[in-house]
Parts: structure tokens; C-alpha cells; sequence
């Protein structure tokens, strides 16, 4: 799913609303998410899962063509852990009928959202 297909749900959803408006809200939400995240804030939505930023230490790696040594640099990244009641809904959904080749091949993240 991407924010597109985010926001054609939620306007079909709230009729009543304009496209334009469902637009502004999905974005002033993933803005939010994305300040709280900048300022080291953890974000819980309940049933759902919670959102952190983690911090990556400084770490010796190796170019995969040369074989060479590279530093990597410290950094920070964001981490989604999903909720415990999400978890047993896909697993409980998944067990009632098997997924399709389409769904697999789908394969949508969190960072599909943005």
C-alpha cells in the first residue's frame, strides 16, 4: 500500500470530506510521526505497534566489489515494532487462507507508507 492508496481508503471511507482535506490530514499525520521521530520521541499506536529511533553504532565494513575496508559512520534509524494484537490478526488471517503469489510478491513495509 502507499500513501496514495492510504488516503483513496480513507476518503472513500469519510465521504463527507474532500480528497484534498483526507490528503492534508494523512500528511500532517506522517509529518507528526516524522518531528516526533527527529527528536528521539517513541511513537505507540496501540493494536498497531510503536515506532523508535535506534542508534547505530560506528562500525568497520567492507565494499562488496573490492573487498576493501570502509568506515561506516554512527547513525540514527528508525524502528517499527509491531503490536502484539497486528501480529495475531496477519498471523490468524494467514493461517485462514493462504496467501496469494500477488500478496507475496507485495511485500509492503512501513516505509511503503512515505
Amino acid at each position: 500500500m502507499t500513501k496514495s492508496d492510504l488516503i483513496e481508503r480513507v476518503a472513500a471511507r469519510v465521504p463527507h470530506i474532500s480528497k484534498k482535506d483526507t490528503e492534508l490530514v494523512v500528511n500532517t499525520i506522517f509529518e507528526g510521526m516524522t518531528e516526533a521521530l527527529k527528536g528521539s520521541k517513541r511513537i505507540e499506536i496501540r493494536g498497531f505497534g510503536s515506532f523508535q529511533v535506534k542508534i547505530r553504532e560506528a562500525r568497520e565494513g567492507r565494499n562488496p566489489k573490492t573487498g576493501e575496508e570502509v568506515q561506516i559512520p554512527a547513525k540514527r534509524t528508525p524502528f517499527f515494532k509491531v503490536g502484539k494484537e497486528l501480529k495475531e490478526r496477519i498471523d490468524s488471517e494467514r493461517r485462514a487462507s493462504p496467501p496469494t503469489a500477488g500478496a507475496a510478491a507485495e511485500g509492503g513495509t512501513a516505509s511503503d507508507a512515505g
